[in-house]
């Protein structure tokens, strides 16, 4: 018998996934247009577009392209502005991302008893998940949670809270439908950065990073009429790491939010994955016995930059195959913050990522892991079953971002969340590679 303490028999599934991405790609030479145009040329600007240059992200997905109007005035747009943007640009993405998870779960939205939401690149009341459920046609009674001041980790951190209310529901006999969304709208967010970049004279490099991103799922208490899950969600783990909340945040500003993120982040995140695997692998004694170290399972990892990855590769004896679908979505759309999770799982479960995985042996059981302001810890243990038959995107091989000078120093020289991409050798001229090689040695996040 489990004890008191551990995950038993919850039933607990998730029965439909959704990811919408708007329809402009942003390439590496977005950002130095935007620069070109509005800012002088300056020593931390220089240093975050070469940056720019090596994050390992080929595109980053937005609701605009650089010549989009609230990027190209005089002065970076006001909450009031970026906030219709997310309501009409990114409020429909939210829509249809939860539209696809309700269609693979084949239910109704009037059977959708909670609805669990978090963004943190927006803050009105009522919140988006307000609009959601009214143009999704959901009941009037319906349970609603909006997530704040969780970024990052927040896509896990929807699927917990839903979790814990399911079970709230099972424990009195009546059937749980929780739909949990996800939305963040940050490319738009790139002129306050670049605003401060230049006034501040700070290497900032959140405009490098993010992009924007609806996701969404349908988790199941398995009451009532039943669906096919895709996967089931055995347990979870939460954690904050002490006085670390002057690390990793997003701070409330006039001109919308500034990313908070210091060169301690790696770290931080590498050293608190082993812990958190250990105490959630104890509270699930009755996983096969072939399922006991990191790497019997697959992972699902919140790609906040390509060094959280590598950091999770050195920290729990992994491989990118293992986390092949984070790198995928960090490489092809960026880091969407708290949608990206969701993005993770879907793509996960495709058959390009399958025939990727470490030794053509797909893994029956998958960790997801995220972290988010405070420093928080976001973990969960998922069964998964048959993966979808269709297939949006074919990739031959996996795509990572190549070992540089400053991933084999990274002991020495940390850089928050992002690592240079392509090998500084192989594609810059001297000059030019002298200058990242110094930025590196210099880098100081603020």
């Amino acid at each position: 018998m489990a004890s008191s303490t551990s995950f038993s028999d919850m039933n607990l599934s998730i029965v439909g996934l959704g990811t919408e991405y708007p329809p402009y790609e942003l390439k590496a030479d977005a950002l130095s247009t935007l620069s070109d145009r509005f800012y002088p040329e300056s020593a931390s600007m220089k240093k975050v577009l070469g940056v720019n240059r090596f994050t390992g992200i080929d595109t980053r997905s937005s609701v605009g392209d650089p010549d989009h109007p609230a990027v190209n005035k005089e002065k970076a747009p006001s909450i009031k502005e970026l906030h219709d943007i997310f309501m009409n640009d990114g409020v429909p993405l939210a829509i249809r991302a939860a539209g696809k998870a309700l269609k693979e779960s084949a239910i109704d939205a009037s059977q959708i008893t909670h609805i669990v939401a978090t963004t943190c690149t927006d803050s009105a009341n009522p919140g988006f998940d307000h609009y959601v459920a009214k143009e999704l046609g959901v009941s009037d009674k319906v349970e609603k949670v909006l997530l704040h001041g969780v970024g990052c980790s927040g896509g896990l951190a929807t699927l917990r809270t839903g979790a814990n209310l399911a079970l709230g529901h099972a424990a009195r006999g009546k059937p749980a439908r929780v739909l949990c969304v996800a939305l963040e709208v940050s490319t738009t967010l790139v002129r306050s950065e670049l605003d401060s970049i230049n006034e501040l004279q700070e290497t900032r490099i959140g405009a490098c990073l993010f992009s924007d991103c609806a996701s969404a799922v349908v988790l199941s208490n398995g009451i009532g009429e039943q669906a096919t899950p895709i996967y089931d969600l055995l347990g979870w783990d939460h954690r904050t790491l002490r006085d670390t909340e002057v690390d990793l945040g997003f701070d409330v500003d006039p001109l919308g939010w500034k990313v908070v993120l210091t060169p301690r982040v790696p770290k931080l995140t590498g050293a608190s994955i082993k812990p958190a695997f250990e105490d959630l692998m104890s509270q699930l004694p009755d996983l096969p016995a072939n399922y006991r170290a990191p790497s019997d399972f697959d992972w699902a990892m919140h790609p906040g930059g390509a060094t959280i990855l590598t950091g999770a590769e050195r920290a729990m004896d992994i491989t990118p195959e293992h986390m092949r679908a984070s790198y995928d979505t960090y490489i092809n759309h960026g880091n969407s913050s708290s949608a990206t999770i969701f993005s993770v799982m879907n793509r996960l479960r495709s058959k390009e990522m399958d025939e990727l995985a470490p030794g053509g042996n797909v893994k029956d059981y998958v960790v997801g892991c995220a972290f988010g302001p405070g420093i928080t810890v976001e973990m969960c243990m998922l069964k998964r079953h048959q993966p979808r038959a269709d297939a949006s995107r074919v990739v031959h091989g996996l795509q990572t971002p190549p070992m540089t000078d400053s991933d084999a120093a990274s002991d020495n020289v940390s850089d928050g969340e992002w690592s240079t991409s392509e090998s500084v050798e192989e594609r810059l001229p001297e000059a030019d590679r002298q200058f990242v090689a110094q930025a590196l040695e210099k880098l100081d996040l603020d």
